[in-house]
């Protein structure tokens, strides 16, 4: 038996490798409000809601791995909303034959799940769960394999010589097993990849909403870029609004320069924490503009300490921004003298700045100067209107920033940031780079 499972770890590996060489892929990533009934602003709203408390969940998660932190918020006491709700989808095949399921694509986690039929029967949502048992090329894994060994969980069991974890997402909490399986990629031109570890098991908390399960494209060790060995990845994200398909490119398809931008292509670097292994994309921020005026915000408030607290990430799965408490009151403080609208002075959840638009207006009739986001070495993020303003509500027009704990809070770019943005992680060679673009032409 122990033969078996060696063999069947090599052959994985070896099919993991080859395909590796060759994932040059495009793939269209589905709205996460693609045929929603719901409104622009409700749909705005409710993600926001969602970005919040992902913020809190990643806080928390970096804490407890990190060991604490007087600002952090304790994991059981974050919210949980649906993680579907702002996040793009791609539609795979999983097992022989495919059975196509929908999953979340995040830059934040490793694990690639699905919701998986395996230990019991789920009739109320049927479509939604993989079933194993009409797969040819299922296969647990054993304790004994790499992904198994490498895999960074909330909580790992061995038992009957299966993998079982459990672990915690931006907004969603799942378990199940460790297995490996053919995945196809691609609706046009397909791109089949055997022997993919995955994880097969149930949410125990939260939602997906429509989604089946998650596909990681984080520098983790079980991510997709990881086991396949991909050497980079791009996206460009259509405007929130429109509920458009958005490009997703792998490989040598992923080259920014084989693709018209309306900007020049930027690059910084990718930085790794220097506490531990962490499933996120940190980038060197290391000051902000509005407009033209450089803003007094301190270094040290964005920076990554030597603990491993602090910085920034790229975030696929967060809709808002987040910066720490320092950092944010000084955006907040120059924005609002600089918009020159009224505060608007009734509650809007989830978010810290909204100004009261003029009788009938719409936000597109206003009129203001951009975020700029500085990065090491001279790479700037220019943010218009659209990329840190939303409208949740008619009349009311808000910062889509937040902030975060100042001890311990990273700050994160999220979606509504990169809206209109060829970006590409450029795993081989850590850098990131960017470039403004119109994502619905590519």
């Amino acid at each position: 038996m122990a033969r078996h499972h060696l063999l069947l770890r090599l052959l994985s590996l070896l099919l993991i490798t080859a395909a590796g060489a060759s994932f040059d892929l495009r793939a269209d990533l589905n709205h996460p409000y693609a045929g929603s009934p719901l409104s622009t602003t409700e749909t705005t709203a409710r993600a926001a809601r969602v970005s919040k408390a992902r913020a809190a969940r990643i806080t928390a998660r970096l804490a407890r791995a990190l060991g604490g932190g007087k600002g952090a918020l304790p994991a059981a006491d974050a919210r949980l909303f649906p993680l579907g709700d702002q996040c793009h989808t791609l539609t795979v095949g999983i097992g022989t034959p495919p059975q196509p399921r929908t999953l979340i694509v995040d830059t934040g986690s490793d694990l690639i799940w699905t919701q998986c039929a395996v230990r019991r029967q789920h009739r109320e949502r049927p479509p939604l769960y993989y079933d194993p048992g009409r797969s040819s090329s299922f296969a647990f894994l054993p304790c004994g394999s790499r992904l198994c060994q490498e895999g960074q969980f909330s909580f790992k069991n061995c038992t009957g010589n299966r993998c079982l974890y459990d672990d915690v997402y931006g907004s969603a909490e799942a378990d199940g097993a460790l297995a490996s399986e053919t995945f196809t990629f691609g609706a046009h031109s397909k791109v089949t990849v055997p022997g993919l570890g995955f994880g097969c098991g149930e949410l125990s908390a939260g939602s997906l909403v429509g989604a089946s399960g998650l596909i990681g494209l984080s520098p983790g060790s079980l991510s997709l870029i990881s086991q396949l060995s991909i050497p980079k990845f791009s996206y460009c994200l259509t405007p929130f609004a429109e509920r458009k398909t958005s490009p997703l490119l792998f490989g040598a398809m992923a080259d920014l320069k084989k693709y018209k931008t309306k900007g020049p292509i930027q690059t910084t670097s990718i930085l790794s924490n220097p506490a531990m292994e962490t499933a996120y994309y940190y980038v060197p921020l290391v000051g902000l503009s509005l407009g033209t005026k450089r803003l007094r915000v301190p270094a040290a408030s964005l920076a990554m300490r030597p603990d491993g607290t602090g910085g920034t990430i790229v975030d696929s799965g967060s809709t808002l921004a987040y910066l720490p408490e320092t950092a944010f009151d000084v955006v907040r403080k120059a924005v609002v003298e600089t918009v020159r609208l009224p505060v608007a002075n009734v509650t809007v959840e989830d978010y810290e700045l909204c100004f009261s638009l003029p009788g009938g207006a719409a936000m597109s009739a206003v009129e203001t100067p951009p975020l700029v986001l500085h990065f090491d070495g001279g790479a700037a993020m220019v943010l218009n209107r659209d990329n840190y303003f939303q409208e949740p509500r008619a009349g009311l027009m808000c910062l889509a920033v937040g902030s975060s704990p100042d001890d311990f809070g990273v700050s994160i770019i999220g979606n509504v940031q990169q809206q209109n943005m060829r970006v590409l992680f450029d795993v081989r060679n850590q850098k990131l780079s960017f470039a403004p673009t119109q994502c619905d032409s590519i």
